[in-house]
């Protein structure tokens, strides 16, 4: 008995809506990344062995470059702009509504409040350079008592700027993080009388961020 031959057809498949769904992702994807926020300074951190996460948002952060200056920034602009309104009023500083929306803008800076006026008036390129070659820091004075201390009142405000912004429903927090991200070259007295600035505030729980180091048993 002859055998039936089946013939042979050609497999054709569409890829149009895989295309149309692979470029659909990818531009969401794009849209809805959120870039890496610019560092007034380079750190260069340690490493250790801890795996906790840093968390992505609501977060404050103390950066210490390895000279010692410590710059500041929070990363919800509600809480900047509620904040900078407690230190102007704290430390009698006036600002113009220019310098208070670049404030709002700004994910960190190492400058006093008395000069920071003057630094909001620069534009990028400007406030790059006086962070490289003439910044100082926020000033963290801890011989002189706390009140003296600019760097445990950014904090601090920080604090209660949020706790406030939470209380009244405009934000979602269940309270701010608050992060040191020192330079592993800087020198112990440096992160010693940060550490200091926020015991005085009686914060007594923040994190550290280093890089993960290769642990082998």
């Amino acid at each position: 008995m002859p055998k039936i031959k089946v013939p042979r057809k050609s497999t054709f498949v569409d890829m149009t809506a895989m295309c149309d769904v692979a470029f659909l992702l990818l531009t969401f994807f794009m849209l809805t990344a959120k870039f890496r926020p610019q560092e007034a300074v380079m750190v260069d951190i340690p490493a250790s062995i801890s795996k906790i996460k840093v968390p992505e948002s609501n977060i404050a952060l103390v950066h210490v470059d390895r000279k010692g200056r410590a710059f500041f920034g929070v990363d919800n602009q509600q809480t900047r702009e509620r904040l900078l309104e407690i230190m102007l009023a704290k430390y009698q500083v006036g600002m113009t509504p220019e310098q208070k929306q670049q404030f709002k803008l700004l994910e960190n800076f190492g400058t006093s409040i008395k000069e920071l006026p003057k630094y909001l008036n620069m534009d990028s390129d400007a406030r790059n350079k006086y962070d490289k070659e003439v910044a100082l820091g926020v000033p963290v004075d801890t011989t002189n008592g706390s009140a003296h201390n600019e760097l445990a009142d950014w904090v601090h405000q920080a604090r209660i700027a949020d706790q406030q912004l939470a209380n009244a429903g405009l934000i979602t927090s269940d309270g701010l993080i608050i992060g040191i991200k020192g330079d592993g070259n800087m020198e112990y007295q440096n992160y010693d009388a940060i550490v200091k600035s926020f015991i005085d505030r009686e914060i007594y729980k923040f994190n550290l961020i280093t890089t993960l180091k290769n642990f082998q048993p």
